[in-house]
């Protein structure tokens, strides 16, 4: 399993540094000399699992932890606000995907304004020299760091040699050929096609939210819904969806509903409803994963009640019909 590492404030002095807990220090010695790759990994699609098995096999030859770095938050988000992306993963799901590709630990650092106005030169020194002790840097072709992105694959480069670290430059993996990356996902997810999404992804999209109370007039049709709110990833685009609920290391098939909901509300407000199938239990309160597999349909308004249930049981049969199969080769 691949272990969350929260690093101290890399631009602490070393007085700073040496107060800390006994723990961290423990935690942040585990990490060193080994070999790292410092990105986003939003998502941890194909490209990033390409990178990481890289980095699994290098520290394999050299001895050493296999180490992938995020900065958090996304530097963007503190840089420009308004036009930071919507995060695919959280940092617990990012480390679950890692441990797949071999990874030992996720470092987690600290975005800070002190942190993003370091030069290139200060930003390799504390953390990638100092901090992390790197035998080896992999990295795609497109890496900037240090202030305004002021460091490149060049500096990089110039850097790793002047302080006798291993650099690999790793090629973008490319899918129907365009380059496989984030904002690809993001647009593919905002068209609602979930399914190439996780072409690209390697697995289903996942999103998690807390279940919230509702006008319960699902339940008042016969079709019960958790309600998502505190949803901390993107949305895809609305309409009626297929997937799975996941809870206790367990898979339930659901049908997903994302939008506005026409045939009842008038205000047009986003809403994210979970029906489980063959399920009835009460998830008030709770925190939940949910995999979108499939589309189904659009969102559409009906005219009565009535023939909203004679959809929705059409919808319930088409996700049942094709979801089953994909359950027993989920295991």
């Amino acid at each position: 399993m691949t272990e969350i590492v929260p690093l101290a404030n890399v631009t602490l002095d070393a007085a700073s540094r040496e107060n800390r807990r006994e723990e961290d220090h423990r935690r942040e010695a585990s990490i060193r000399g080994g070999v790292i790759t410092i990105g986003n990994f939003d998502g941890v699609h194909r490209g990033h699992a390409a990178l990481l098995r890289e980095v699994r096999r290098t520290a394999d030859r050299l001895g050493g932890p296999a180490v992938a770095v995020v900065l958090d938050p996304h530097p963007a988000s503190i840089l420009r606000p308004e036009r930071a992306p919507t995060r695919l993963t959280w940092i617990e799901r990012r480390a679950e995907l890692m441990a797949v590709h071999g990874i030992d630990a996720l470092v987690v650092c600290p975005t800070t304004p002190e942190f993003l106005n370091l030069t290139a030169e200060n930003f390799f020194q504390l953390l990638v020299s100092e901090r992390l002790a790197a035998q080896a840097m992999l990295e795609g072709p497109n890496f900037f760091f240090g202030r305004a992105r002021g460091g490149d694959i060049a500096t990089l480069e110039r850097l790793c040699t002047a302080n006798g670290i291993e650099l690999q430059i790793i090629n973008p993996s490319e899918y129907e050929g365009e380059m496989v990356s984030s904002t690809r996902i993001r647009q593919m997810l905002e068209r609602g096609q979930v399914d190439r999404a996780a072409e690209l992804l390697g697995a289903p999209y996942r999103i998690r939210g807390t279940v919230v109370g509702g006008a319960k007039r699902g339940r008042e049709i016969g079709f019960p819904t958790a309600n998502l709110s505190e949803i901390d990833v993107l949305i895809p685009g609305p309409g009626v969806y297929g997937g799975y609920l996941i809870a206790a290391g367990k898979e339930q098939m659901a049908a997903i509903h994302i939008g506005p909901n026409p045939t009842f509300d008038c205000d047009g407000s986003l809403k994210v409803e979970i029906h489980l199938l063959d399920y009835d239990g009460d998830l008030y309160g709770q925190l939940l994963q949910v995999d979108v597999v499939l589309r189904v349909r659009d969102i559409a308004r009906f005219d009565s009640a009535q023939s909203l249930v004679g959809q929705l049981n059409q919808d319930i049969d088409f996700v049942r019909s094709r979801l089953a199969p994909l359950r027993r080769s989920r295991g």
